[in-house]
Protein backbone atom coordinates (compact mmCIF):
# COMPACT_ATOMS: atom_id res chain seq x y z
CA UNK A 1 0.00 0.00 0.00
CA UNK A 2 1.15 3.59 -0.49
CA UNK A 3 1.32 6.15 2.08
CA UNK A 4 -1.85 7.72 0.53
CA UNK A 5 -3.67 4.43 0.68
CA UNK A 6 -2.93 4.03 4.50
CA UNK A 7 -3.68 7.19 5.61
CA UNK A 8 -7.31 6.65 3.90
CA UNK A 9 -7.60 3.39 5.55
CA UNK A 10 -6.61 4.90 8.91
CA UNK A 11 -9.32 7.47 8.87
CA UNK A 12 -11.65 4.89 7.62
CA UNK A 13 -10.70 2.85 10.57
CA UNK A 14 -11.24 5.84 12.66
CA UNK A 15 -14.62 6.91 11.40
CA UNK A 16 -16.04 3.25 11.78
CA UNK A 17 -14.69 2.93 15.31
CA UNK A 18 -16.10 6.63 16.46
CA UNK A 19 -19.45 6.38 14.82
CA UNK A 20 -20.17 2.76 16.25
CA UNK A 21 -20.24 4.85 19.73
CA UNK A 22 -22.13 7.21 18.40
CA UNK A 23 -18.81 9.75 18.58
CA UNK A 24 -18.16 12.20 15.62
CA UNK A 25 -15.42 11.08 13.74
CA UNK A 26 -13.57 15.23 13.79
CA UNK A 27 -13.72 14.52 17.45
CA UNK A 28 -10.58 12.06 16.98
CA UNK A 29 -6.73 13.42 16.67
CA UNK A 30 -4.70 11.83 14.67
CA UNK A 31 -0.90 12.25 15.80
CA UNK A 32 0.70 10.74 13.30
CA UNK A 33 4.11 9.16 14.99
CA UNK A 34 6.89 10.05 12.72
CA UNK A 35 9.93 9.81 14.79
CA UNK A 36 12.75 7.79 12.86
CA UNK A 37 11.05 9.07 9.54
CA UNK A 38 12.63 11.22 7.11
CA UNK A 39 11.35 14.56 6.30
CA UNK A 40 10.27 13.89 3.01
CA UNK A 41 8.03 11.04 4.47
CA UNK A 42 6.35 13.79 7.02
CA UNK A 43 6.23 15.93 4.36
CA UNK A 44 4.49 13.18 2.21
CA UNK A 45 1.66 12.95 4.68
CA UNK A 46 1.35 17.04 4.60
CA UNK A 47 0.47 16.98 1.11
CA UNK A 48 -1.99 14.67 1.98
CA UNK A 49 -3.78 17.17 4.42
CA UNK A 50 -2.19 15.94 7.47
CA UNK A 51 -1.13 18.36 10.17
CA UNK A 52 -0.43 16.55 13.63
CA UNK A 53 2.61 14.79 14.03
CA UNK A 54 4.18 13.37 17.06
CA UNK A 55 7.73 13.35 18.11
CA UNK A 56 10.02 11.78 20.87
CA UNK A 57 13.49 12.87 20.75
CA UNK A 58 14.27 16.83 20.52
CA UNK A 59 17.49 16.19 18.90
CA UNK A 60 16.07 14.41 16.35
CA UNK A 61 12.96 16.89 15.55
CA UNK A 62 14.78 20.09 15.72
CA UNK A 63 16.10 19.86 12.29
CA UNK A 64 12.65 18.61 11.25
CA UNK A 65 11.50 21.60 12.43
CA UNK A 66 13.21 23.86 10.09
CA UNK A 67 12.46 22.20 7.02
CA UNK A 68 8.84 21.56 7.77
CA UNK A 69 5.75 23.56 6.90
CA UNK A 70 5.52 25.99 10.55
CA UNK A 71 1.30 25.22 10.29
CA UNK A 72 2.32 21.97 11.97
CA UNK A 73 1.15 20.75 15.00
CA UNK A 74 4.18 19.27 17.07
CA UNK A 75 3.07 16.74 19.63
CA UNK A 76 5.85 15.33 21.94
CA UNK A 77 5.08 11.86 22.90
CA UNK A 78 8.17 10.54 24.66
CA UNK A 79 9.56 10.22 28.06
CA UNK A 80 10.66 14.11 29.14
CA UNK A 81 13.70 14.51 30.80
CA UNK A 82 13.29 17.83 32.67
CA UNK A 83 16.59 19.45 31.69
CA UNK A 84 14.59 19.57 28.53
CA UNK A 85 11.20 20.43 29.01
CA UNK A 86 11.65 24.22 28.35
CA UNK A 87 13.16 23.29 25.10
CA UNK A 88 10.38 20.76 23.86
CA UNK A 89 7.92 23.47 25.54
CA UNK A 90 9.28 25.86 22.95
CA UNK A 91 8.81 23.57 20.09
CA UNK A 92 6.18 21.73 20.36
CA UNK A 93 2.37 22.45 20.37
CA UNK A 94 1.67 19.93 23.12
CA UNK A 95 3.41 17.25 25.57
CA UNK A 96 1.75 13.83 26.46
CA UNK A 97 4.54 12.62 29.13
CA UNK A 98 3.88 15.26 32.01
CA UNK A 99 5.00 13.34 35.17
CA UNK A 100 6.68 15.59 37.28
CA UNK A 101 7.01 18.94 38.96
CA UNK A 102 10.30 19.59 37.90
CA UNK A 103 9.43 19.07 34.04
CA UNK A 104 6.44 22.30 35.08
CA UNK A 105 8.99 24.88 37.07
CA UNK A 106 11.07 24.07 33.64
CA UNK A 107 7.98 24.66 31.09
CA UNK A 108 6.92 27.72 33.41
CA UNK A 109 10.24 29.83 32.11
CA UNK A 110 9.13 29.56 28.56
CA UNK A 111 6.82 32.40 26.70
CA UNK A 112 4.11 30.32 25.42
CA UNK A 113 1.80 27.76 26.47
CA UNK A 114 1.78 24.53 25.87
CA UNK A 115 -0.98 21.98 26.25
CA UNK A 116 -0.08 19.08 28.58
CA UNK A 117 -0.97 15.69 29.47
CA UNK A 118 -0.16 13.76 32.12
CA UNK A 119 1.77 9.94 31.67
CA UNK A 120 -0.15 7.38 33.29
CA UNK A 121 1.51 3.96 33.99
CA UNK A 122 -1.75 2.11 33.71
CA UNK A 123 0.05 -1.45 33.83
CA UNK A 124 2.53 -0.63 36.86
CA UNK A 125 4.92 -1.65 34.27
CA UNK A 126 8.74 -0.96 36.07
CA UNK A 127 10.60 -0.62 32.33
CA UNK A 128 8.07 2.13 31.37
CA UNK A 129 7.83 6.18 33.42
CA UNK A 130 4.35 7.95 34.02
CA UNK A 131 2.39 8.12 37.28
CA UNK A 132 -0.14 5.66 38.86
CA UNK A 133 -3.65 6.07 38.02
CA UNK A 134 -4.68 7.02 41.45
CA UNK A 135 -1.41 9.65 41.61
CA UNK A 136 -2.40 11.60 38.63
CA UNK A 137 -5.59 12.68 40.56
CA UNK A 138 -3.59 14.90 42.59
CA UNK A 139 -0.55 15.64 40.06
CA UNK A 140 -3.35 17.05 37.70
CA UNK A 141 -4.12 19.82 40.34
CA UNK A 142 -0.04 20.53 40.62
CA UNK A 143 -0.64 21.21 36.86
CA UNK A 144 -3.16 23.65 37.76
CA UNK A 145 -1.24 25.50 39.14
CA UNK A 146 1.31 26.31 36.66
CA UNK A 147 0.09 29.20 34.17
CA UNK A 148 2.15 28.15 30.70
CA UNK A 149 0.74 24.46 30.72
CA UNK A 150 -3.03 24.32 30.14
CA UNK A 151 -4.05 20.75 30.99
CA UNK A 152 -5.72 18.75 28.77
CA UNK A 153 -6.02 15.32 30.29
CA UNK A 154 -3.97 11.96 30.37
CA UNK A 155 -2.10 9.37 28.04
CA UNK A 156 -1.59 6.28 28.36
CA UNK A 157 0.66 3.61 26.69
CA UNK A 158 -1.07 0.25 27.41
CA UNK A 159 1.19 -3.29 28.58
CA UNK A 160 2.81 -4.67 25.89
CA UNK A 161 1.58 -7.41 23.96
CA UNK A 162 -1.97 -7.34 24.72
CA UNK A 163 -4.30 -6.83 21.27
CA UNK A 164 -7.16 -4.29 21.67
CA UNK A 165 -9.86 -6.46 23.30
CA UNK A 166 -7.44 -6.87 26.05
CA UNK A 167 -6.33 -3.54 26.51
CA UNK A 168 -9.97 -2.44 27.04
CA UNK A 169 -10.62 -2.53 30.88
CA UNK A 170 -7.21 -0.31 31.14
CA UNK A 171 -8.75 2.41 28.69
CA UNK A 172 -11.63 2.40 30.44
CA UNK A 173 -10.47 3.04 33.71
CA UNK A 174 -7.68 5.89 32.47
CA UNK A 175 -11.33 7.34 30.95
CA UNK A 176 -13.08 7.14 34.09
CA UNK A 177 -10.22 9.14 36.18
CA UNK A 178 -9.75 11.49 33.19
CA UNK A 179 -13.57 12.49 33.62
CA UNK A 180 -13.02 12.40 38.07
CA UNK A 181 -10.11 15.08 37.20
CA UNK A 182 -11.79 17.26 34.42
CA UNK A 183 -9.62 16.43 31.55
CA UNK A 184 -11.58 17.26 28.09
CA UNK A 185 -9.28 15.43 26.06
CA UNK A 186 -7.76 11.69 26.41
CA UNK A 187 -4.51 10.48 24.74
CA UNK A 188 -4.85 6.35 24.37
CA UNK A 189 -4.24 3.94 21.69
CA UNK A 190 -1.41 3.48 18.95
CA UNK A 191 -1.56 1.21 15.62
CA UNK A 192 -3.09 -1.94 17.62
CA UNK A 193 -5.30 -0.53 19.73
CA UNK A 194 -6.59 2.68 18.39
CA UNK A 195 -10.25 1.19 17.50
CA UNK A 196 -11.06 0.27 21.24
CA UNK A 197 -8.81 3.51 22.29
CA UNK A 198 -11.70 5.53 20.74
CA UNK A 199 -14.57 3.22 21.51
CA UNK A 200 -13.89 4.21 25.22
CA UNK A 201 -13.48 7.91 24.89
CA UNK A 202 -10.25 8.75 23.23
CA UNK A 203 -9.59 12.28 21.45
CA UNK A 204 -5.80 11.56 20.16
CA UNK A 205 -4.60 8.83 18.88
CA UNK A 206 -1.14 7.78 18.64
CA UNK A 207 -0.45 5.89 15.39
CA UNK A 208 3.19 5.60 13.64
CA UNK A 209 4.17 1.92 11.58
CA UNK A 210 0.31 1.66 10.70
CA UNK A 211 0.09 4.89 8.93
CA UNK A 212 4.43 5.14 7.50
CA UNK A 213 5.08 0.91 7.29
CA UNK A 214 7.63 -0.81 9.40
CA UNK A 215 10.52 1.11 11.04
Amino acid sequence: MTLAERYRDILDRIARAAESVGRDPASVTLIAVSKTFPVEAIQGLYDLGHRHFGESRLQEVQPKIVLLPEDIHWHFIGPLQSNKAKKVAELFESIHSLESEKQLQKIAQTKRLVNGFLEVNIGDETQKSGLSLSASADFSKVVLGYEQVNFRGLMAIGPANLNGELMRPYFRAVAEMNREIGGDCLSLGMSGDFEVAIQEGSTHIRVGSALFGAR
